[in-house]
């Protein structure tokens, strides 16, 4: 059991770990042993996360996603199986606490009466320096 927050646990049972070979560091060790991990959770079949949650981790998986609506993390940082095991989870874990945290909704608003005045103080400003930076006009005398 994965508990993710207060009220989210995921069961080990809704979460597929797969052991391959990796590529990179590790020497011969790499040919002979699988220390790569890929970690497959069912998004859209998954019973531990409310619907919304479900929707938000949908998209924050991007290509991440298969088809069928998978999650699909691969960890092959690490030379040993089992901090790759732990990376792929923690990764995993990470994921869905951002896909458990509801976005601000954004109130329109209009800016003050003092926001309008320092901005347009800020362009005359402005202009005034630029206008300084102009060459005066020759005197013809």
């Amino acid at each position: 059991m994965i508990r993710v927050g207060r009220s989210i646990c995921i069961p080990d049972s809704e979460i597929h770990l797969r052991f391959l070979r990796a590529s990179g560091p590790g020497g011969q060790n790499v040919n002979k042993v699988a220390t790569a991990v890929q970690l497959r959770f069912n998004v859209r079949r998954s019973e531990a996360l409310p619907g919304d949650v479900c929707q938000r981790l949908v998209l924050l998986a991007g290509k991440r996603l298969t088809a069928q609506g998978v999650l699909v993390i691969e960890a092959r940082r690490f030379r040993s199986q089992e901090r790759n095991r732990e990376d792929a989870i923690d990764r995993f874990v990470s994921l869905v606490r951002r896909a458990v945290l509801k976005p601000k909704v954004r109130k329109a608003t209009r800016p003050t009466r003092a926001q309008k005045a320092r901005r347009l103080e800020a362009k005359r400003r402005t202009s005034e320096v630029k206008e300084g930076r102009r060459r005066a006009p020759h005197d013809e005398g």
